[in-house]
């Protein structure tokens, strides 16, 4: 293709169409070519190409991090959202991805769920629910937690997490710290949801999960901001609190210092 008595709109919507692995090859064949616009339009393919391949590289390390566990077979990644709001659950959910296909089925841009956007966490749920060999979501509402604890119920709903899935793993990893009287094989990772991809991807749909409940309870207590602070103690909240009072999905346990 002669690029060069092409204008730069139809290069630019030629360029559009491609998969972003062609675009070391465009690039090759514009190098030569004085445009300046055309000039700008490498460099901004090429940026783009190396920022997918370090994503790539990342998220791999993620997998290789799970690779490590497939010895013992189906391996679980497990989190948990939600110990420290003043309202609304815990959450905790347990994924099994299939590791044997990830080098042609990677999810990219999975993370720690609190380093992605909005938008990104609810595209990845997505994904992950389609592409996880299963995955469970569990829960344990505030009046629970009120009565037991938050450190017993971190460690309930987690274990029940893992223990709900319809497949039962070969091991499980959790975030953090070891989940107790599991009668599964299991370790724990520090920042695990930033090393091991099916910790990251049970972060993310937990979050999912947790968030959406959150914005249903702020349809029915709207006073509380709810749709933007998911329960956590913001200062839109906390007035609210002492303005209002409580609603049934506050944890009392959380609040002695507030109201």
């Amino acid at each position: 293709m002669n690029f060069y008595n092409m204008s730069y709109i139809k290069i630019k919507e030629y360029a559009d169409e491609l998969n972003i692995d062609e675009y070391e090859k465009l690039a090759e064949q514009l190098k030569d070519d004085s445009r300046k616009n055309v000039q700008r339009l490498i460099k901004r393919l090429l940026n783009m190409k190396y920022r997918k391949d370090q994503e790539i590289a990342r998220v791999k390390n993620m997998y290789d991090f799970d690779m490590k566990f497939l010895k013992y077979g189906h391996l679980s990644g497990v989190d948990e959202v939600g110990r420290g709001p003043l309202a609304g659950p815990i959450v905790a959910a347990a994924v099994i991805l299939d590791l044997n296909k990830f080098n042609e089925d990677m999810i990219l841009d999975i993370n720690d769920s609190k380093k992605l956007s909005v938008k990104k966490r609810e595209e990845l749920s997505k994904i992950i629910k389609e592409k996880s060999i299963c995955f469970n979501i569990s829960l344990i509402d505030n009046m629970e937690i009120d009565l037991k604890g938050i450190g017993v119920c971190n460690q309930q709903v987690l274990k029940s997490a893992a223990e709900g899935l319809k497949i039962t793993p070969d091991y499980v990893i959790s975030d953090g710290y070891p989940i107790k009287e599991l009668d599964i094989p299991s370790s724990y990772a520090v920042k695990g949801d930033s090393k091991s991809a099916s910790i990251a991807c049970a972060s993310i749909i937990a979050k999912v999960y947790r968030d959406n409940l959150m914005k249903e309870y702020a349809e029915k207590y709207p006073e509380y901001n709810f749709e933007n602070n998911v329960g956590y103690g913001s200062k839109v909240h906390i007035e609210a609190i002492k303005k209002f009072g409580i609603t049934p999905i506050h944890r009392k346990s959380f609040l002695k210092n507030i109201i």
